[in-house]
Parts: C-alpha cells; structure tokens; sequence
C-alpha cells in the first residue's frame, strides 16, 4: 500500500475522510468517481480550492474520501475540509496560505433544535384572535 496523509473534516451532520497519495489525480469519493458523486457545479471545484491555496496541482494527488451524513453541501464542505488538513499534514508551511483562505475553519453552524410549542426551532404557530 502507498503512503498517504489523512484529513478528516466535518460540516452540519457530515464526517469525510479524506486520503490524498501522489498519482494522477485521479479522484475517488464512497467508491465512485468524484465527478459522478458530485455532479453538481462547482462542488468539484470548490473541494479543489485547497490544492490552488498552496500553489499545487490537484493532477499530482488521487484523492480518496469516505463521506458520510448530510446533504450534499454539508458533505462537499466536510471533503474541503479533509483535503485542507490532509495538506496542512503534507507540508506544514501550507498551514498559513490555507488559513489565509479560510479553509482550516470548521463552520460550526448545526441546525438549531426545534423547541416545544414551536412549530420549528423558532418558528410560532399562527397567532388567531378569534
């Protein structure tokens, strides 16, 4: 087996874990291409910011991810995040050119509970006079 660093990153309800190895870009998310898992536009970019941040090319990692959870923006955020720390472990000069950016900082935002005699967390029943 080739050596490879792992990041783990976390958005709303989703877990990924991500695996970068040098190859040939090649990118694999829950057993399935990552065009095919994300084909939404922009998502692919948006996972690949990381590489452009550190002045790399994602042509010269396959990256690997395990998602789990979530949406399907909770999820392209939780890879975003996994790759971030997967190159913050690679090369730890990257850690300021990827914190410039953003991309180290997990959102913490969740969905609020909903609370009793609501109708949603905040959301109150229709207010009726009569």
């Amino acid at each position: 087996m080739a050596q490879y660093y792992e990041g783990i990153g976390r958005r709303k309800e989703s877990t990924a874990r991500v695996r970068l190895m040098t190859g040939s870009g090649k990118m694999t998310v829950n057993e399935k291409d990552g065009a095919v898992y994300f084909p939404r536009m922009g998502d692919l970019a948006d996972i690949l910011r990381p590489f452009s941040a550190v002045g790399q090319e994602a042509a010269k990692y396959d990256v690997s991810v395990l998602v789990s959870g979530g949406g399907t923006t909770g999820q392209t955020e939780a890879v975003r995040l996994g790759v971030a720390r997967a190159l913050q472990i690679i090369n730890a000069d990257w850690t300021s050119a990827l914190r410039k950016k953003g991309l180290l900082t997990r959102d913490a935002r969740v969905k609020e509970r909903k609370k009793p005699g609501l109708k949603k967390a905040r959301k109150a029943p229709t207010y009726t006079k009569r």
